[in-house]
């Protein structure tokens, strides 16, 4: 195998989309949480690592089922990138992970180091569990909380905030399952979304994205503004597109649309506070 393929499947295990969509969110909230310039860096270097190392982790430890099933879309189940490698991403990024949270303020480090202790315990084993959907509100509840406790002296983040952050994390969980149902079934994983099932699952995923949104614009009170107004109804409409493509087999439509959201989400987030 070419050092570019090798370092392709790298990527490609690491679930790119998903860690460079949260790490922009990141950025987003740190800017408004008051933290210097060095110190929102750091912080959003905190997350993308974390980020790299539940995708890597993730990969790792569902290569059997993969495999089982044929997929395709994973490079440690069909050979291209050794466990060992994926392994040793995982130990590095995760240690970063750990290494780049404790440059922030005590409360704000701790937050993170739970949060991340939450995602990987995703990953080995609650994700086949009635509650699945636990670690990503709670993960993401506690973005914001690091984000902004990062910073001495900080303050607590509004919880309309957190709850948003909840509510967007809870809504990724549904979306990313929702095309996996049929080959989860097969080796059972049987998370909340597989036992709601496809209809309910999106129908929870839609709630809890246009949840986050609802505190987004409404959380921090006063009149709506123009970009708020914009917005919103931009928002509708990107999730209805999402979940009308996601119909696709294997389509992961409706993820995209929810992390496209998340990004307006952060938008909002910055031109009111």
């Amino acid at each position: 195998m070419s050092h570019f393929s090798a370092s392709r499947a790298m990527v490609q295990a690491s679930h790119p989309l998903p860690a460079l969509a949260v790490s922009a969110v990141a950025a987003g909230l740190a800017l408004s949480a008051d933290r210097t310039p060095a110190s929102v860096v750091i912080a959003t270097a905190a997350v993308f690592a974390g980020q790299l190392s539940v995708g890597w982790l993730n990969d790792l430890v569902d290569a059997p089922r993969d495999a089982l099933v044929g997929r395709r879309d994973k490079p440690v189940a069909t050979g291209a990138i050794g466990p060992g490698a994926v392994r040793a991403a995982f130990i590095v990024s995760a240690g970063a992970a750990v290494v780049l949270s404790l440059f922030s303020a005590p409360l704000g480090a701790a937050a993170h180091l739970a949060a991340l202790l939450s995602a990987w315990a995703y990953d080995l084993g609650v994700k086949a569990s009635a509650f699945s959907v636990a670690p990503f509100a709670f993960s993401f509840g506690l973005l914001p909380v690091f984000l902004f406790l990062g910073a001495p002296q900080a303050p607590l983040p509004p919880l309309w905030l957190i709850g948003a952050a909840a509510a967007l994390g809870s809504a990724a969980h549904f979306v990313n399952v929702l095309p996996d149902l049929a080959d989860d079934d097969a080796t059972g994983v049987r998370g909340l979304p597989h036992r709601m099932g496809p209809r309910g699952g999106r129908i929870a995923a839609a709630a809890l994205v246009l949840t986050a949104s609802g505190l987004l614009v409404f959380g921090p009170g006063g009149p709506p503004t123009t970009l708020t107004l914009t917005a919103v109804p931009l928002s509708v409409a990107i999730l209805v597109a999402g979940f009308l493509l996601d119909r696709r087999p294997r389509s992961r439509a409706a993820f995209r649309a929810v992390m496209l959201v998340a990004l307006i989400d952060v938008a909002l987030l910055l031109h009111t506070g």
